[in-house]
């Protein structure tokens, strides 16, 4: 019997081994989730923050401490961290900016937003973990990241950017020294100055209610009252108050200098233009409406300008993108007289958005420009296509993946500087997308353009969410070339702008309309046509490098190497054993 007592004993010791080992792993993942939620909750609040600051919200303040917010958190992140951290503050952006996608194709749009994602999730894992050097470094690199989401993939995808947010904020003058790329730095360097003053305030007050309860607890342990000590403040906290002082006024002082830098000077002519909208039911596609209907409606619209404007002939007349949809090429086409028709009758200069099918696959997007004679007298053929809207990029194989009925041809892309050389004077002309584009409307102003238009076509979206964004659009293209702008659409908005970037008129969605107004034609140039987007990208380079030397050489902490962070990460988990058991 004594032998047996070991023999019994034994398994069940070795049966309860394996629990307690097993308990504290079940913690530690617990504990590795509750550490995700603690960056991705902030981050994806961030984003949130951002997304409200752009059309159709608008609420252009909020980018700033949405900015600072997501400074903060990324401080003392892993490389791991710091990536998902940028990816859920692109998911918080990106996920109500680019919700319109999903009418067109619930999985696709999933996918958009996911991939747009990835830019400022790049851009916060090059951002160290150090507080010393993360300002200028995040800046930059969301600048970056953001010149990188103009380009890629497939041509880019300027939407929902954080820019189109200070279109009718203080920082839009900014523009006119360096383009949205300069309101994105801007955003951050600004949030990033918010953030470190709010937390100087915080350590400050807590360290003093610190101090409070000390002194409480002495003065009950002693029964004497304990005088307060006075405390200068450490040099590390002036400094970072000056730090974030500094930052603030920098981003007043360039907003300032915007407001005040060249804006395409005094107006060489004034012009009387008429933007016509045919309206109709919105949320359809272009399959889904009869081309003669739209047609016949943008006529109807144009007849009534004698009625509006008292028997004055306009100077230019826009119509929209592709109101006129044909089976082949426009010349020698009945439409093509009935056009010219319409210009002599109004003594008018007449801009048309017309698409030509060229062939079983392809087909071009075009705006064509009749003279008061009634001659086709210019033309510009669309440069930035839409992807999945105007042609499939990889079609043999999307085609496994989605219908892509909806989109049977391609369309060609254009080439050209978009200057229309009209009676009414030359034409910037950007064709609905491309009035994100900041080149298109530069390339434009450098070849001569006295008047940006934008013919556009946001018939298919359910929601005023895109046609609201691409106002703002609008609004920086004038601000950041100095133009006065036009814009026409079939069902809106469709808007007249000056050179300040204010909305001088504006349609309604869905109804027929006429903006008939005076602009100006203007010959300045502005800071940002002259230099472009160069100076900015090479500046935001320089950023993320002087912030990377100063969290190398001048961070105060030493654990750098791998096996200091497996140490330290062992030192941990060892405390929250020893702390369970």
């Amino acid at each position: 019997m004594s032998n047996a007592e070991p023999a019994g004993d034994a398994p069940r010791h070795r049966r309860a081994r394996p629990e307690r080992r097993a308990r504290p792993k079940r913690r530690l993942r617990s504990n590795r989730w509750h550490g995700r939620g603690r960056v991705v909750v902030p981050s994806l609040a961030a984003g949130v923050g951002l997304a409200l600051s752009i059309p159709p919200w608008g609420f252009w303040i909020l980018a700033f401490p949405a900015a600072g917010l997501l400074w903060w958190r990324l401080g003392g992140l892993s490389v791991r961290a710091r990536l998902l951290a940028g990816w859920a503050m692109g998911l918080g952006l990106f996920v109500p900016g680019l919700w319109w996608a999903t009418t067109f194709n619930t999985y696709g749009g999933v996918v958009l937003m996911a991939a747009e994602s990835l830019a400022p999730a790049l851009a916060c894992a090059v951002v160290l973990r150090g507080a010393r050097g993360r300002t200028v470094a995040l800046a930059g690199a969301m600048v970056l990241g953001e010149a990188l989401r103009w380009t890629w993939p497939f041509g880019g995808l300027p939407m929902g950017g954080i820019a189109l947010g200070q279109a009718s904020g203080p920082l839009a003058g900014a523009a006119r020294l360096g383009g949205p790329l300069l309101l994105v730095g801007l955003i951050w360097l600004g949030g990033a100055g918010l953030a470190i003053l709010a937390t100087t305030v915080a350590s400050r007050v807590t360290h003093a209610r610190t101090t409070r309860t000390e002194r409480t607890t002495r003065t009950e342990r002693t029964g004497r009252r304990v005088r307060p000590q006075v405390r200068v403040a450490r040099p590390q906290v002036l400094a970072r108050a000056v730090l974030g002082v500094a930052l603030l006024a920098v981003v007043a002082g360039v907003a300032t200098w915007g407001a005040f830098a060249p804006d395409g000077g005094p107006a060489t002519g004034i012009i009387r233009v008429v933007s016509v909208q045919g309206g109709g039911v919105r949320g359809l596609r272009k399959s889904e409406v009869a081309p003669a209907t739209v047609t016949a409606a943008q006529v109807a619209a144009t007849n009534d300008i004698v009625d509006y404007d008292g028997g004055r002939a306009p100077s230019l007349v826009v119509w929209p993108e592709d109101v006129v949809s044909l089976d082949t090429l426009i010349d020698g086409t009945p439409i093509e007289k009935q056009l010219g028709q319409l210009a002599i009758g109004l003594h008018t200069t007449l801009l048309v958005g017309v698409t030509e099918t060229v062939s079983t696959q392809s087909f071009r997007n075009e705006i064509v420009a009749f003279s008061p004679a009634g001659k086709l007298v210019a033309r510009f053929e669309k440069v930035h296509r839409v992807p999945f809207g105007e042609y499939i990029p990889y079609r043999g194989f999307f085609k496994h993946l989605a219908n892509l009925s909806s989109v049977p041809l391609d369309a060609i892309p254009g080439h050209g500087d978009g200057v229309l050389h009209t009676p009414a004077g030359p034409l910037g002309t950007m064709v609905s997308y491309e009035v994100f584009y900041p080149s298109r409307g530069r390339i434009a102003t450098r070849a001569g353009a006295q008047l940006l238009v934008d013919p556009t076509n946001t018939s298919s979206y359910v929601t005023s969410q895109v046609p609201t964004q691409e106002i703002a659009a609008a609004q920086l293209q004038a601000i950041s070339e100095g133009r006065d702008l036009v814009q026409a659409a079939p069902t809106g908005f469709s808007a007249v702008l000056n050179n300040q970037g204010q909305v001088l008129a504006r349609t309604d969605l869905g109804v027929r309309a006429l903006i008939i107004r005076d602009v100006a034609l203007r010959t300045g140039r502005t800071i940002y046509e002259r230099v472009g987007d160069l100076p900015v990208l090479v500046l935001s380079g320089l950023l993320v490098a002087v912030g990377w030397l100063a969290a190398l050489f001048t961070d105060p902490h030493p654990e750098r190497t791998r096996a200091a962070r497996r140490e330290r990460r062992a030192r941990v988990e060892r405390r929250g054993l020893h702390a369970r058991h």
